[in-house]
């Protein structure tokens, strides 16, 4: 099954009479992208247990590594893809029973306790007694998803068709290291007014938005296995140590560091910290 693109799963999860319904899905990059966008009643939790799922909704780019979560609220249209095999759990929540559970879209670090209960979950039948062990399971998993720390990786799409062909541009050579004047001209604005309409629309400088691009970029390949190294040059940048830097001042952590606190391929360079 992919993820959960079928329409007729769609409509069998939502008329499932229990506040969470899980499901295992492993999947290679060519059936997930051609996911179409959709949206569900239940909101969904994707946890990606190997690979990178990225979750693509109206104005962003959601990037979910290893150990990592994205939350969907009930009724958003979202399409979702991913990098190289991956292998994660769904779980699709009843809104009602989770109140104190985001409204909007994020990436959730999942701890070693959710990661056992989400497992769990998965193992429960499908119509589990509410009032017996699994249910019990059930308001544990959204007590801890309540207070799952956010992580920001996202990347912010402006909705203007010029930020949008920027946005395209960036994407297609990452490496480009043009100033910001420069890039501006080559989608026909101003310094001044690019500067003015990214404050507006993802409310970001054009550094800190390049900058949160080259980290998206980065963890898709880093968890494939390539190098510190390699990442660094193709995305532009002299050395990997300045890569490093740029990468720990983003996320919080250098990226080696990073990805081996996550299971599944690290980063094989000893520059990555």
């Amino acid at each position: 099954m992919y993820l959960d693109v079928r329409s007729d799963w769609l409509s069998y999860v939502d008329e499932v009479p229990r506040a969470l319904v899980a499901t295992n899905t492993v999947a290679n990059l060519k059936a997930l992208e051609q996911s179409p966008r959709h949206a569900h009643q239940k909101a969904q939790l994707v946890f990606t247990l190997r690979g990178i799922i990225n979750c693509e909704v109206e104005d962003a780019v959601w990037v979910v590594p290893p150990q990592c979560a994205v939350w969907i609220p009930g009724g958003l249209p979202h399409t979702v893809f991913g990098s190289g095999v991956v292998e994660c759990i769904s779980l699709f929540i009843e809104p009602p029973e989770a109140p104190s559970l985001p409204d909007k879209c994020c990436t959730i670090t999942v701890s070693g306790l959710l990661r056992h209960l989400l497992m769990r979950a998965n193992e429960m039948p499908e119509r589990y007694d509410v009032d017996g062990p699994d249910g019990r399971i059930v308001s544990v998993i959204f007590d801890e998803l309540a207070v799952a720390p956010i992580e920001d990786l996202r990347l912010p799409i402006p909705s203007d068709p010029r930020l949008k062909k920027l946005t395209d541009l960036l994407i297609a050579a990452p490496a480009d290291r043009a100033s910001v004047a420069e890039w501006a001209s080559r989608v026909a604005l101003s310094e001044r007014s690019l500067s003015r309409m990214l404050a507006e629309e993802v409310g970001m400088s054009f550094g800190r938005w390049r900058r949160q691009l080259h980290v998206v970029l980065a963890l898709r390949h880093l968890s494939t296995g390539q190098t510190v190294q390699a990442v660094a040059m193709d995305l532009g940048y002299e050395s990997a140590s300045g890569f490093v830097t740029m990468f720990r001042k983003m996320v919080g952590k250098p990226p080696a560091r990073y990805l081996s606190e996550r299971p599944g391929p690290a980063p094989r360079d000893h520059d990555g910290g």
